[in-house]
């Protein structure tokens, strides 16, 4: 068995497709997992798990003490744009509140090495596009802001602790794993490649286009679509890059291809073979117009390579997952 990785946030969408190519890869892995957002069916069943809050440090000291973690992977958060911007103190408390918790008992039990799932949404509405990590981060939502915070606290906390990390910051994560057993189901769910197939089945009327104005080809916003397996990987390979020794690095993860809102929906009407409804509907606030990444660097660094590129393979997967599992985890 290799080295043991405790997986926090490891019951939610990309966090447990991230737990089963660990549990893959031969890693003892534990889960910890309030379940606000989180399934405990989609937990792999040879990882360990334990149900807490990152913010509750007694949870966490005690998880630490009784077991021999060699590097943490961290996507305990909460996620969602438009809640960030009408609830932003409940941000601050989760996901920066929360991680100065874990840190502190990180420092306390010795855990040198963390992989920190971090997101586009520090950037802003971007310069050029596609996007370096040596852009300016101007974040315009407060969920971007609240990341951007977290970043900014490991690395003083590898200055002054010396614990070393490295921030993924990634794009719009879909798709689902082959094995048909996990994917994507939130509640309530905000992602457009999943809100397009509830439609195609018939769990919603249609399918809101949040602004056809914007300065893009087709006026509907531009995104970044990876597959959630390649982003596991790429977990694993930035927890290995760690326990090898390397120093702290920021990443960006995406295809460097970008689609349109009114693209991905086409590619889901080809997946599915009929029309999907949708309608035009106002902008969101702090939604930028494109977010496309830079891949370079973690291919170059990590030796990175996704498998899953083309969107309609993307849709594909997610399609067989949304078919087999039409009320997400709450029809198990």
């Amino acid at each position: 068995m290799k080295q043991q990785v405790l997986v926090l946030g490891g019951a939610g969408y990309i966090g447990s497709h991230t737990v089963y190519a660990l549990v893959e890869s031969g890693y003892d892995v534990i889960v910890a997992d309030n379940l606000e957002t989180g399934y405990r069916q989609a937990v792999h069943p040879k990882a360990s798990f334990y149900r807490g809050d990152i913010r509750d440090r007694d949870f966490l000291d005690d998880l630490l003490s009784r077991s021999d973690v060699g590097a943490v992977i961290h996507f305990a958060a909460n996620s969602l744009v438009g809640e960030s911007m009408t609830n932003p103190l409940k941000y601050y408390d989760n996901n920066v509140n929360g991680t100065r918790i874990l840190l502190q008992s990180l420092v306390a039990h010795d855990v040198k090495r963390i992989v920190f799932s971090s997101t586009a949404a520090t950037y802003g509405e971007p310069e050029r596009v596609p996007i370096l990590e040596s852009d300016p981060t101007h974040p315009t939502n407060t969920y971007g802001e609240t990341k951007l915070s977290m970043e900014k606290m490991f690395r003083w906390t590898e200055v002054a602790h010396g614990v070393r990390y490295v921030s993924l910051r990634y794009f719009n994560a879909s798709g689902a794993h082959e094995s048909g057993r996990i994917g994507e189901a939130h509640n309530p769910e905000t992602h457009l490649v999943p809100l397009v197939l509830q439609a195609a089945l018939g769990k919603r009327p249609k399918v809101d286009i949040y602004g056809d104005d914007y300065d893009t080809p087709d006026g509907t916003c531009i995104r970044d679509y990876i597959h959630v397996c390649d982003l596991a990987q790429a977990h694993i390979l930035a927890m290995e890059y760690l326990l090898k020794g390397s120093p702290s690095d920021i990443f960006n993860l995406g295809n460097g291809n970008g689609f349109s809102v009114k693209e991905v929906i086409r590619a889901a009407e080809r997946v599915v073979g009929r029309p999907i409804p949708n309608e035009i509907a106002p902008r969101r606030a702090g939604d930028p117009a494109q977010l496309v990444a830079s891949s370079e660097k973690i291919r170059r660094v990590l030796g990175w390579n996704p498998q899953r590129t083309d969107i309609d393979g993307i849709v594909a997967s997610a399609w067989a997952w949304h078919q087999a599992h039409p009320d997400g985890f709450g029809g198990e």
